[in-house]
């Protein structure tokens, strides 16, 4: 096994840990109590981490102003507050794993300075609540200027014993850094690609004729629990019986940080489930291009910043591009003389049952053509026992619909539509 470290050469080979083992006495490891406690207090570190609660009171917010943005638009909210809070980690613990699982295991040990600026920045990125700016990728390339930049700094900077002065950038660390960096995109291609189409929140935004028209945007948050390896003994050194992994002479400590992933998107021209997973596709793909970039640092390490600026300046463009076409083109959900635009639908509701889905048009109610919200209500207590609709479809197809409203449905199907 090798071990690739920031800080430290390559280690090639397993070197005697215990002269015990050695001389093949046998050797018998009890756990007490007081270990136990200990290892307990280790991981609570993880949980005292400031951007660990700062991501779970930020999720809070987003879902508050969503809230209070779609009660504004449309008297009605479509998912809890606290549902991004919910889905924070529970959306994010599988890649988070794979994550853990291949940075550990191929030996991947990050410096300690690179991690803890990495942390700071992701903290700054979060409570300026600009999630369009929180790509991974951005973090670890600012982390690696800060550490550039404080190599000038006549006031030495120190760190748990760490200081950017060790820091060669021509060495593991240009490997480390650009793979890991890449990790990360494919784990927020993934996040994206998954679900960030999931319930997209729609907003009424005035065009150009005077109108309103539905756009959908989406502002996500993702909380992955990842396990880095980092050389020395960053947290052993306090908290005794923490795991570490011992290679000749090189120390190295299983450290669990949170990584925080923002995203924030507005779709104006094509419906979220359409656009969003093309997006998570060019993010993975993006980030694999790093990561084979990155494995080609090993032989030459200017190869790693190469990979990384190749994967700031591609997901930069890939968000300006993307921005530029939504806000040229036109509204997929505006308003029409036809009947009523639907906006969005609420979940386990009649008309989620009914399959209605936003961009849908409804024409007529119980065979009374309808032109507004207040036009579509009256016309469905005609008959409200058995509702039936006239659809437009988002191709043009027009398809009737039938549906049972029970005493405790919701009285408007559930829709939010275009006023």
């Amino acid at each position: 096994m090798k071990i690739w470290s920031a800080s430290h050469t390559r280690v090639d080979s397993f070197d005697t840990i215990e002269n015990k083992i050695v001389a093949g006495e046998r050797m018998v490891w009890t756990v007490t109590e007081q270990d136990w406690w200990n290892i307990g207090k280790a991981i609570g570190y993880f949980f005292l981490n400031p951007l660990f609660w700062a991501a779970l009171i930020a999720a809070v917010g987003v879902g508050y102003f969503r809230v209070k943005r779609e009660r504004r638009h449309f008297n009605i909210r479509l998912l809890p507050g606290l549902t991004e809070w919910r889905r924070i980690v529970s959306e994010s613990w599988l890649p988070a794993l794979v994550l853990s699982i291949v940075v550990s295991g191929v030996g991947l040990a990050v410096d300690r300075g690179w991690l803890v600026l990495f942390i700071g920045i992701s903290l700054i990125a979060l409570l300026s609540f600009y999630y369009q700016a929180m790509s991974p990728i951005y973090f670890a390339a600012i982390a690696v200027l800060a550490i550039y930049g404080m190599q000038f700094d006549s006031s030495r900077f120190m760190l748990y014993g760490w200081s950017p002065d060790e820091v060669d950038f021509f060495g593991p660390l240009a490997v480390t850094v650009a793979i890991i960096a890449g990790l990360l995109l494919m784990a927020e291609g993934y996040l994206v690609r998954r679900f960030a189409a999931r319930y997209p929140s729609p907003l009424l935004e005035p065009t150009n004729r005077g109108l309103k028209a539905a756009v959908f945007k989406v502002k996500r948050l993702w909380l992955l629990p990842v396990v880095f390896l980092v050389p020395g003994d960053m947290i052993s050194a306090y908290v005794p019986y923490w795991p570490q992994l011992t290679l000749g002479a090189a120390t190295f400590s299983f450290v669990p940080v949170p990584v925080v992933i923002g995203f924030s998107q507005i779709v104006r021209t094509t419906f979220p489930e359409i656009l969003y997973p093309k997006m998570g596709r060019a993010i993975m793909v993006i980030g694999a291009v790093v990561v084979a970039i990155g494995i080609g640092a090993i032989w030459m390490p200017v190869l790693g910043w190469a990979a990384v600026a190749i994967g700031v300046i591609s997901r930069i463009t890939l968000s300006v591009v993307t921005a530029m076409k939504e806000r040229k083109g036109g509204y997929v959900a505006a308003p029409r003389s036809s009947g009523v635009m639907i906006a969005g639908v609420l979940p386990d509701s009649p008309g989620e049952r009914l399959g209605l889905v936003p961009g849908e048009c409804i024409r007529a109610v119980n065979g009374i053509h309808v032109t507004n919200e207040k036009e579509l209500y009256d016309a469905i207590q005609v008959n409200a026992a058995h509702c039936r609709l006239q659809v437009i479809g988002r191709d043009g197809e027009v398809r009737l619909m039938q549906q049972v409203l029970y005493r405790h449905d919701h009285h408007r199907l559930g829709l939010l539509v275009v006023r």
